[in-house]
């Protein structure tokens, strides 16, 4: 074979290859991008709720350790990282805030309703439309 039939053949061939590895990169960043949407972003999400109600935590909210041990917060001290946790009438344990939650079983906090418009009692004033 001639020398420049090779040479021609051999960048034909890298040139093929280059737009392979082209697609193998948007197939890696793709990859990472789905990762980031539904693995990190979510985790991150939840990181930030439970850091809230951590935050959040005061006297008589019911609380689960992560061991499984319901109670009554009993006292909560600014810059702490843990809690007293009333067990029992009489009995408290010192307990991280790292390894409570909420408890399934407490009355959720009802939502707000929206005020609506008090009717006047004045009949020369128009009634509020209701749509």
């Amino acid at each position: 074979m001639n020398f420049i039939t090779v040479m021609l053949q051999a960048s034909a061939g890298a040139a093929g290859q280059q737009g392979g590895g082209m697609s193998m990169w948007i197939m890696l960043i793709l990859i990472f991008v789905v990762m980031w949407l539904f693995m990190i972003r979510p985790q991150r999400k939840q990181q930030k709720e439970a850091e809230q109600f951590r935050n959040s935590l005061k006297k008589g909210d019911k609380v689960v350790t992560a061991g499984g041990i319901y109670g009554t917060i009993a006292e909560v001290k600014d810059g702490e990282r843990y809690v007293l946790l009333r067990v029992d009438n009489d009995v408290k344990i010192k307990v991280d805030k790292t390894s409570l939650q909420k408890d399934p079983s407490a009355p959720a906090p009802k939502p707000e309703e929206p005020k609506e418009p008090k009717e006047s009692k004045d009949p020369k004033e128009p009634k509020a439309e209701k749509y």
